[in-house]
Order: structure tokens, then C-alpha cells, then sequence
């Protein structure tokens, strides 16, 4: 390992001369990160640092790249000037420290990412978007892994921002609707839609809006069964990457899973469950197979993400085999199976695993389907039985049952839509029937 530090350290240097001999090309990363913060006013070595990082990190999506890769970051984070010094230096420091979060996520150390995005609200000198974004990638993870009251503490916490600081008049308004978007979001998680509503508001018009704050406003259109509007803003959140980086404004700058790449892979899952929920299904299985592949390449083929991609494609062709009365028993069995594998689910004889199990709602869904597949052949019955009751153990989501997650009987409110950053199931039907009873009240 001491070898492997000296090379990357000495490939690190010359990263750092590189930039100091003036502008290159950028690769999409870079303009990723540069985009969020204005180029004066951020330390461009610092920037290619970052861009040699990640792309080393992923180059092979090993333990060892990424441990390499956090190498060379935490070599740039100690170049950079002290804390407070100055705007450029607490910039650039924020910017590593979400690198090296993303970097953490990326593998499942949830603990480091954390840490470091806390770090970021120290810098009292950086801009408004770089605790913006560290703040949202917070709400992310502590969403992910089912922190629900901590990411609404968060959330406020981001809005009250907006009260304390005003927002650089360039970008200012993005930053306002990214902020608002991600209250919006741990609302639509815990199923409050009018309040979720009342956090979107203003957005319908403002085709500008992409990133993280269009993706969870296009679930909660969905939610809401506004499905027109809501696969335009899908679409616009896939075709809109490029364009909002050359925008250059802060909502380009992210981390963890609501960075770019995770807000378009989730994009692109939820478009696919959009058709499948309109019986589209060949465009479904078209989007969804494109969104399984854009995962493996950006994680790997055993990754848990790949394994969230897989209960949606999943799911997808449970619910054509049943509206068009056909059978793909052995399509949703192989891909229940290889989902509940990389989602790390445990084995069933293993007692009192279903309390402690990750992305509960998602597992829960594999094994539920799965167990639908083995209950209706004769000779398995009995072990979907008990595949059936291990998955009502471990759904813990309190906005449906999993019964009424995996019933497609009446019309397509009544089943989920996964957001595949966050790996949450949210519910449409029970979102509408609120809307419509606050309207009610307020009348």
C-alpha cells in the first residue's frame, strides 16, 4: 500500500503542476464540480485534484481505487488554506470534503460521508451553495437509511439558510428551489403531500429547474397522478445534465446520492415505472434496462443500487404478467433472486435479521414478490409462505402496508414508486386522497 500512496501522491503533483500551467480540457467530472462554484473563486489545482480522484476511484470500482482514491483527496484537503481564511480556500475545502463523502457513500460507509458533510457547515467562509449541497446530501443519506426525523431536522436546517444568508444573486433563485425541493422531498417520503405542495410551489413553470430539485418534484407529480407533467420533468431531468452544468450556478455542485449521476439514474428509474404504471410496457422494459446498465457501469454489477434497479424491472414485469393475464414466472424469479442477493438481504432461517435489514422498503419488495412467485407452484409453497411473512416483518415503511405495495388489482395508484437515491417506496393513492382533502378543508 506505502508503494501505491507514493505513485498516486506523485501523479497527484503533477495534476497540481498541470493546472498551474493553465486551462485543458475537462472531462464531465470536472465540469461537474467547477460548475457549481465560479472558477475565481475556487483554487483550480484543488478542482483537477478532485477530477483525478473520482476518476481514479472509479476507474476499476474497487476498494483499493476508492481508498486511493479518498488518498489523494485527503492529500488536497491538506494543502488547502485554514479554515475561515478566505472565500476561494473555504470553498475549495467544502468541495473536497464533498468529493470525499461521495467517494464514502459510493461504498457504503454512510458513517465517513456524514462526517465529512458535517465538516462542511464549518466553513463559515464558503459559499451558499456549497452548504446547500452538503446539507441536502445529509437529508439523502439519513433518508436512505430510514433516519426520517433526523432528515426533517436537516431539511429545516436548510431552509432556515434562506433566512440567514441571502443566496448570490447569480444562481440565487436555484439554490431557493433546491433548498425548498429538499423539504419538499422528506415530506413526499413521509407522505405529507399537501405540505409537500405547498415546497414545490412555483416550480411548474420553471423549466431552468433540473438536478435533484426537478427529480423529486417529478415524483411528487407522480405521486400526485399528475403523470403528463410529470414525465416531462423526467425527461428534462435526463436530458438536462449537460445543460445545467454549462449553466454554471449552484445546483450543479452535489454529493452522495443526490449527485448528478445518482438524480439521472433516478430519473431514468422512475420514467420507467412512470410507463409501466400507464401499461406502457415495452417502453418500460426499454427505460428500465437502460437504467440497469447505466448502474452497473457507474457501480459495478454487484453493487446494492444494481440491486434496487432490479426490483423495479422486477416488479415491472410482475404487474404486465398480470394485467395481460400472461406468465413470466421464471423472468421475476431469476431477477427477484439476483436483487435480494446484492441488496444483501439475509437468509431466511436467520432469526430476528428483519428489524435490522437496509433499504428495508426495497427488500421487502424483492422477497414479497419473490415469495408471490414461489407460492403459486405447489411444491414451493411453503417457502414462499415463509418468504411472505419474512418480508411483512421487515416492511417498516408506515405509509402502506406491503400487501397494498404489491396489489395491483384496482388501478395504477395503488402501487409504489421507488426512488432509486434514496431507495424509498413512496405511495400515489394515499397522496391524492390527502391533496384532495386539504382542498376540501380549505374550502
Amino acid at each position: 500500500m506505502i508503494p501505491t500512496a507514493i505513485k498516486l501522491s506523485r501523479s497527484a503533483a503533477t495534476v497540481a503542476r498541470t493546472a498551474k500551467l493553465g486551462p485543458s480540457i475537462r472531462s464531465p467530472l470536472f465540469r461537474l464540480v467547477h460548475g457549481g462554484i465560479n472558477g475565481s473563486n475556487a483554487n483550480p489545482v484543488a478542482l483537477q485534484m478532485i477530477n483525478y480522484a473520482l476518476s481514479h476511484a472509479r476507474s476499476q470500482k474497487s476498494d483499493e481505487s476508492y481508498a486511493q482514491g479518498l488518498l489523494v483527496l485527503e492529500q488536497c484537503l491538506s494543502t488547502q488554506t485554514s479554515e475561515g481564511q478566505d472565500s476561494a480556500g473555504d470553498n475549495s475545502r467544502g468541495m473536497v470534503l464533498l468529493a470525499m463523502s461521495t467517494l464514502s457513500s459510493e461504498r457504503g460507509n454512510f458513517d465517513e460521508a456524514m462526517e465529512k458533510l458535517q465538516k462542511v457547515q464549518d466553513l463559515t467562509s464558503s459559499s451558499f451553495g456549497v452548504r446547500v449541497a452538503a446539507l441536502e446530501a445529509l437529508v439523502g443519506l439519513h433518508l436512505e437509511l430510514e433516519q426520517d426525523d433526523t432528515s426533517s431536522v436537516l431539511a429545516d436546517k436548510c431552509l432556515e439558510l434562506l433566512v440567514k444568508n441571502e443566496p448570490e444573486s447569480n444562481g440565487g433563485d436555484f439554490i431557493n428551489a433546491r433548498a425548498r425541493a429538499v423539504k419538499g422531498l422528506v415530506e413526499l417520503v413521509h407522505g405529507n403531500a399537501a405540505s409537500a405542495e405547498s415546497f414545490f410551489q412555483g416550480l411548474k413553470d420553471n423549466r431552468a429547474i433540473t438536478g435533484s430539485t426537478a427529480l423529486s418534484y417529478g415524483e411528487f407529480l407522480h405521486a400526485t397522478q399528475n403523470f403528463s407533467l410529470a414525465k416531462d420533468v423526467y425527461q428534462n431531468v435526463i436530458q438536462g445534465g449537460s445543460k445545467n452544468e454549462e449553466l454554471g450556478n449552484s445546483n450543479a455542485l452535489a454529493a452522495c446520492n443526490m449527485s448528478a449521476e445518482e438524480v439521472s439514474l433516478g430519473a431514468t428509474c422512475a420514467l420507467g415505472q412512470l410507463e409501466a404504471h400507464l401499461g406502457n410496457f415495452a417502453d418500460a422494459e426499454e427505460i428500465l434496462t437502460k437504467a440497469l446498465t447505466i448502474t452497473e457501469e457507474r457501480f459495478g454489477s454487484h453493487h446494492p443500487r444494481v440491486g434496487v434497479v432490479l426490483t423495479c424491472v422486477a416488479l415491472m414485469f410482475r404487474r404486465k404478467a398480470m394485467l395481460e393475464h400472461s406468465s413470466a414466472l421464471l423472468i421475476q424469479e431469476g431477477l427477484y433472486r439476483r436483487a435480494i442477493e446484492l441488496l444483501k438481504a439475509p437468509p431466511l432461517d436467520t432469526e430476528g435479521t428483519e428489524a435490522n435489514v437496509d433499504r428495508s422498503d426495497i427488500v421487502a419488495l424483492a422477497r414479497g414478490g419473490y415469495a408471490e412467485v414461489l407460492c403459486v407452484q405447489q411444491n414451493r409453497k411453503d417457502q414462499g409462505e415463509k418468504a411472505k411473512g419474512w418480508a411483512e416483518a421487515a416492511w417498516r415503511n408506515r405509509r402502506m402496508s406491503l400487501a397494498e405495495a404489491l396489489d395491483i388489482s384496482n388501478t395504477s395508484s395503488a402501487v409504489p414508486i421507488i426512488d432509486a437515491r434514496i431507495s424509498r417506496a413512496l405511495r400515489m393513492q394515499q397522496l391524492r386522497e390527502e391533496l384532495d382533502q386539504a382542498y376540501r378543508y380549505a374550502m
